[in-house]
């Protein structure tokens, strides 16, 4: 799908203030008479138009401020003294700054597209599209990078259809930037091959376990959460100190499903402490389980608040997942009211109901 940009507010003033300066600086000065001395600022037409457009276009508003100056200074009868062709020359000099400035504006945007075509094919290999049905599950992703301009942070999220059941992660990388996509990289590499392949979803999260202790140093850790769904109307969790998730029952009521003891994220196995136990909830045909990372549940409002999750189940009732997960993000962001500070990740699975329908129809 391709999403086409509209211009913004800015850009387009932007680009109608050379007409605008030039305008107002020629009826002033036929107003008001030589006297004043505005001629030269004729010159902040193509400086506006160095901020945006092209060289092309900047060189265009640049002969058409130095016509008009030239115009300006014969009516007003400059040329017999110096002043008409410091005007000229003023004019002439701003012009070829702009033309400069426009070519070196063009090549930072040439660059600053192609690494973002290099994010989004990065964001592809590690954060591959979750399939849209897995087993009686139905999924939808949502996913806001804290870095500006990036797509992929330190967050990760994967839903693999295996022989035991649909297994899916959602986890947070501690730390922000490259070193983090690199460790995310590497769990998501390591979970997808051991969710295919372990019969066991304890023996899952101790091959991750291994595979982030080698990797990590300084105390460095990941919190995650695993889940296997299968056709029993369960899911079993296991939960590496991460946020729990969000159930939701086809009634509308919700409940965050909470470990029966806490433990260390993967990384910190090594402190000595306990591992985590697998625990089951129910997930029934209608319910939806929303797995999520803090920078959901930590995003703060004007007034410091956090955002409250709990009382935001209602608005998963779409009957379709995406769009349902997209009000959800778009109340996320109305409650942060600015940029994020951390990345937010957010994973819902639906369980559908038998005649297809979604949580509404289940009720």
């Amino acid at each position: 799908m391709t999403v086409e940009k509209t211009p913004s507010g800015s850009a387009v003033l932007l680009s109608w203030m050379p007409a605008a300066a030039m305008a107002v600086v020629a009826v002033v000065d036929v107003t008001a008479g030589p006297g004043v001395g505005l001629l030269p600022l004729v010159s902040l037409g193509p400086a506006f138009a160095g901020l945006v457009g092209g060289w092309r276009r900047t060189a265009v508003i640049g002969l058409v401020a130095l016509l008009l100056c030239v115009g300006l200074g014969m009516y007003n009868g400059l040329f017999d003294r110096p002043r008409g062709y410091t005007a000229m020359m003023s004019v002439a000099g701003v012009t070829g700054v702009g033309i400069a400035a426009a070519v070196m504006r063009s090549r930072r945007e040439a660059e600053l597209a192609s690494v973002r075509s290099i994010a989004e094919v990065a964001q592809r290999v590690l954060l591959r599209p979750v399939p849209l049905t897995a087993g009686p599950l139905h999924a939808a992703v949502s996913y806001t990078s804290a870095v500006a301009e990036a797509r992929i942070g330190g967050d990760l999220y994967e839903v693999v259809a295996s022989p035991h059941g649909v297994r899916v992660i959602v986890g947070d990388v501690q730390g922000k930037g490259l070193a983090a996509v690199e460790t995310a990289a590497r769990v998501l590499g390591a979970f997808r091959e051991a969710a295919y392949d372990e019969k066991d979803l304890v023996k899952l999260g101790e091959r991750l376990e291994r595979s982030v202790a080698r990797e990590l140093e300084d105390e460095k850790f990941v919190t995650a959460i695993l889940a296997e769904i299968g056709h029993d109307h369960r899911a079993v969790l296991l939960n590496y100190g991460h946020p729990a998730p969000l159930l939701v029952h086809g009634d509308g009521t919700a409940d965050f499903p909470e470990p029966p003891a806490h433990a260390l994220p993967l990384g910190l196995a090594a402190h000595g402490g306990p591992g985590p136990d697998p625990f089951p909830v129910p997930f029934l045909p209608g319910d939806q389980l929303l797995l999520y990372t803090d920078g959901v549940t930590e995003a703060r409002d004007e007034r410091g608040d956090f955002y409250p999750l709990a009382d935001r189940a209602h608005l998963l009732k779409d009957p379709d997942a995406h769009r349902a997960l997209d009000a959800l993000r778009e109340d996320l962001v109305r409650h942060a009211a600015g940029p994020h500070h951390d990345d937010a990740a957010m994973l819902l699975l639906r369980y559908q109901a038998p005649d297809g329908g979604g949580p509404e129809a289940a009720a």
